[in-house]
Order: C-alpha cells, then structure tokens, then sequence
C-alpha cells in the first residue's frame, strides 16, 4: 500500500463515498420485531351491536384460534375497559407455544389473519407484542397516525379518504382507526302539551326513563364484611332496541296508566360513541403495521407522500404518534449526534497531539467501519434500526483505539528515533498489528453469540451483533491498510503548511525593522 499511496487513498475517499451511499440507500428501521410468543389482539364488531351479540362473536373468535396449531392459549375481554371504551371493542390475548414448535410470529399472525377473517360480524386487528414500546396510547395495530381538526365533520370527512388512500398503499397492512362516528341514537322528545293533559310532569318522563335505563342505585345493603348496591331497571332482555319503551307506562294524575310513546316523539340518529382528543382538539388515530419486509421508515414516507399528494387544509393537522414518531425523531438526530460525537473526539486528540491535522488521521478510519456494518445488515436484510446505530457508535473507540496506536507510535518514531514519516509508519504498522489484531477479534467474537444466539428476544440484540462483526471484519483490514497512507498525506500537508508560515513571517516583521 505504501507503494501505491495515491490508489490507497482514492480507495479511502471510495470508502467514504460508498458509506454515504449505503446510509441514504439502507432500509431505516426503529426498534426490530421481537417475536415474544404473545399476540396482543383488539377486535371490532358493528357499533350498534348489543353486549350479548359481542360476546357470541368473540366466543367464535376463540373458537377458530384454539384450533391453530402454534397457540397454546386464548384468553378475551369484552365491552368496555382495559383501554378499551365501547361496548363494540374486545381484547384478545394468543399465547404461542414455544419456537420449536412453531414457525416465526409474523407467519402465525398471517395465518390467524385469514382464519378470523372467516367469521361475520367482527374483525380482529393483531400485532405482537414487544419488549420495548413507545408511548402509553392503546391502538389496533403497531403504528400510528393521528389526524387533528377544531372541526369534527371535516375531520370525519378527511378521514375517510385518508384512510382510503393509506390502504391501497403495499408498505401497509391492517389499517384501522379509532373513529366511532356511527353509534345509533334514540332521540326522545316530550310532547308537553300532551304530558299536561294528562298531569305529567317532564320531570316524571325523565325519571321514568332513568329508573328503566339508566341502572339508578336505589339503595345500599350493608352486611358485616361487604355492600352491596340495589340497581333498578327493566329486564335486560327488554334493552335490545327502541321497541323497549312500548312497555313503558306512566301513571297519570288521575291514576291512568299512559303508554309512554304517546307522551313523546322518537327517531333514531346516528351519534359518535367516542370523541378522541390529541391536546385540545378532536382527533382521529389511523393505526397500521407493516407489511412483509418492509421498514418502518418506508411506511412513513409512503404516507408522508399521501398527505402531499392530497392537500389537506391548514385545519387539518397530522403526526405521528408512539415508535412511529419516535423512529422520526431518532433519524432526524443521527446524524447530528454522529457529528457531534466526531467534533468531540476532534477537539480531544486535537489537545492531545497538539495538531490540527492528524486527529483527521484517525478520524478517517470511521468510514471503513460504518460502510462494513452497513453492508453486513443489507446482506442480511436487516434494517438500519436504534439497535444497529449503538453498535456502529459502540464500535467507535475500538476503530479509534486502533489508529491512534499507530499514529501515537508514528509521532513518537520520529522524534526519538528520528524516522522519516514512511518508515516511522511502516514501523508502527508492524509493532502494533499484535495488539490491533488481538483487541479486534476480541470484540469481533463477543458479538457472534448474539449473531447466532436464538430464543425469546433474541430478534433485537442480532442487529447488534451483525453490526459489530461487519464494523470490525473490514475496519481491521482498511485501517492497516489506509491509516498509513492519509498519515503520510497529512504529515505532508502540514509540513508544507509549517514551513509556509515560517516563511512568511519575517516578510511580516520586516516593515518594523
């Protein structure tokens, strides 16, 4: 290499380049999938659906995932609570049994996916579920986008055609929204001339309805350990429908009892169930997951790109929320935090060698491990996630430790030993290859059990490992070969810019004499 200097240091400037080029061309990813065993599910059936009919069809829902081979165990919640606030909403819990005897979690939920999809009237949402999580909002599905508008009916109406579009994207799959717009309503309105023809107060109308409906607590029965609340209400069986108030009677003043629907006038709307919030104003969450080998951050520029090509109004604002929002977060700050980090170590060698130029010595051996760990998780159709950038910034002071072990004993050659700069290098490449060698292949070999190691998790520590190997497979090659080369190039370079301030100087201080 010291032969060749100049293709040595366009291969350096290539490795440079092609590092660029990976980081913008790699899949962007947030935290990888862990396949825990745990399917956290959230089912969904008609709005106007009754409590008894929601648990019928999460019963069957029960049924048709008992019977996969890889669950071990079911368990469900109906109606309200746990997160979840309507009576149409259930929640669904698959315990898988062990890996070995199973394929990988994302081939079981596909092919529970299609199973559920088999009964009518209810619709299943699974994800599953992970070590690590972003944010407390409980969702459908893994990922989240929220829509925020003052007004509700443009909000609905922006909605729809979100959603719309959003589905027909490929990067997606199971798209939902936490929108419940269309609840039936029983409107009631009290005919009050009729209600004072007969002596009925609306206050005893009202009262009525409540004492039928509305589960009034009427009285406490205490006892020595416990209490216990009296609920007055029709029986439930006669709860179904509007038809419930056709056996409802209100005594009048004169003692007659009055048939309820000849005192009011009833029409059936439609009404939300709920009304979400994001801050202050009425917001709509559309939750998605990914579909089968993508990045999340290919999801989110596919939506990014609807939300340009539609042109919502300035009302209409949009956000991401959970790991999605945090995924935008962490890669808007990389590369600050990358650059941040290389001004540091600049300003420390800098001190320490009281040089301007050769901590760019040994800061130039960082391409040479970023572009290994890049090709490594793109041979490896891993993406670039949280995970794989700690590996890669982990891995900076072992690459560092290595080109200042030769940089230190090049400096050192030359002003005790009065070397020149290519056989104080050269010097230094062949007393240091044993310590380089023997602290690379440590590191190298501590990250293969997380490479190869399997088991629950095991998923988010392998980009760690791969990262760590591809860092030091090749940076332990180019930094031997291409730290020599630039050393000699910057020794040069501020050899020439000494002398050239030497020079100039007296040319400044002769106009004093």
């Amino acid at each position: 290499m010291l032969r060749h200097q100049f293709t040595t240091l366009m291969v350096m400037l290539g490795t440079i380049a092609l590092t660029g080029y990976l980081y913008v061309i790699i899949p962007k990813g947030f935290f990888p999938q862990q396949d825990t065993g745990l399917i956290i599910g959230q089912s969904e059936a008609a709005q106007d659906i009754s409590f008894q009919a929601m648990t019928e069809r999460e019963q069957a829902l029960l049924d048709a995932i008992i019977r996969d081979p890889a669950v071990a165990s079911v368990a469900a919640a109906t109606g309200a609570g746990g997160g979840v606030y309507t009576i149409n909403d259930g929640r669904v819990f698959i315990q898988l049994k062990p890996k070995k005897q199973r394929g990988p979690i994302d081939q079981v939920i596909a092919r529970l996916r299609t199973n559920v999809a088999k009964i009518p009237g209810i619709t299943l949402y699974m994800q599953a579920a992970q070590g690590i999580t972003i944010g407390a909002r409980l969702n459908k599905t893994q990922f989240q986008c929220t829509l925020n508008d003052p007004d509700p009916d443009e909000l609905s109406h922006w909605t729809d055609v979100f959603v719309e579009k959003i589905k027909a994207l490929h990067s997606v799959t199971d798209v939902a929204t936490d929108q419940l717009n269309a609840g039936p309503m029983l409107d009631i309105t009290i005919k009050r001339e009729v209600a004072s023809s007969y002596g009925i107060l609306p206050y005893t109308i009202d009262n009525t309805l409540d004492d039928a409906f509305g589960q009034r607590i009427v009285s406490t029965i205490y006892t020595t350990l416990q209490q216990y609340h009296v609920i007055l209400e029709v029986d439930p069986k006669f709860q179904y429908g509007p038809e419930a108030l056709n056996g409802i009677y209100i005594k009048s003043s004169s003692g007659q009892q009055v048939p309820i629907l000849t005192l009011v006038d009833t029409a059936v709307k439609v009404a939300p169930l709920v009304v979400n919030h994001t801050g202050q104003f009425p917001s709509v969450t559309i939750s998605f997951n990914l579909a089968p080998g993508v990045a999340i951050g290919q999801a989110v520029s596919d939506i990014q790109a609807v939300e340009k090509g539609l042109h919502p109004p300035l009302s209409l604002q949009t956000s991401f929320q959970g790991n999605a929002q945090a995924f935008g977060a962490s890669l808007k700050s990389t590369p600050i935090l990358i650059l941040v980090a290389l001004l540091v170590m600049y300003l420390i060698l800098g001190v320490l060698y009281e040089s301007v130029i050769h901590p760019i010595t040994i800061i130039s051996t960082l391409p040479s491990a970023g572009v290994g760990a890049l090709l490594l998780l793109m041979a490896v159709h891993f993406d670039l996630s949280v995970i794989a950038i700690v590996g890669i910034l982990l891995l900076i002071g072992i690459v560092h430790k290595n080109g200042i072990m030769l940089v230190d004993f090049a400096i050192q050659a030359e002003q005790s030993e009065g070397l020149t700069t290519e056989e104080s290098i050269y010097q230094a490449c062949i007393k240091r290859f044993r310590p380089i060698l023997m602290t690379t292949m440590a590191a190298l070999l501590g990250g293969v059990p997380m490479v190869v190691g399997t088991g629950v998790g095991s998923e988010i520590r392998q980009p760690l490992g791969y990262a760590i190997v591809g860092d030091l497979a090749l940076s332990q090659i180019l930094t031997l070969y291409t730290t020599p080369v630039v050393y000699i190039y910057f020794d040069k370079l501020q050899t020439r810019i000494f002398r050239r301030g030497r020079t100039q100087a007296p040319a400044a201080a002769e106009p004093q004499q």
